[in-house]
């Protein structure tokens, strides 16, 4: 079986996202995350029809690689793997153009039902059941 490339998207640091040595600002890391995972689920349609139902992240970890500077541009991959309980893992690498990993991020994602306040057991079938494309959405088991 042949491994895909995960989804990624394009971003250009601005000047107003660095911190006071010219660095980007390491909160805007996390953001950056952020934007590929939502673009992934909307692309995918994970967004829509879920009804009460949405996702959350419970746990975020950033390793910093390389630095950042404004006027850069970088891609941020987001690679989904869902595994047999309650969380699945959206995943992060920030690339400069050059290929230079500058950062990687873990994130520990849930489903959760907005009325009952807890996560949904199977979270998987539910982005199935609501017509989500799932060859954007699962990468690896």
């Amino acid at each position: 079986m042949t491994e895909r490339e995960p989804f990624r998207t394009r971003i250009k640091v601005r000047h107003y996202e660095l911190d006071t040595l010219g660095h980007l600002n390491h909160a805007v890391y996390h953001s950056y995350g952020e934007v590929s995972r939502l673009e992934l689920l909307e692309r995918a349609g994970a967004l829509k029809d879920m009804g009460n139902v949405a996702s959350v992240l419970l746990e975020t970890n950033v390793v910093f690689r390389r630095e950042l500077r404004a006027g850069d541009e970088v891609d941020v991959t987001c690679d989904v793997k869902f595994g047999s309980g309650k969380t699945f893992k959206m995943d992060s690498n920030i690339y400069k153009l050059d290929g230079t990993l500058a950062a990687e991020i873990t994130c520990t994602m849930g489903l959760m039902d907005l009325e009952l306040r807890k996560l949904v057991a199977d979270p998987r079938g539910r982005f199935e059941a609501a017509g989500a494309d799932m060859k954007l959405l699962s990468t690896a088991e």
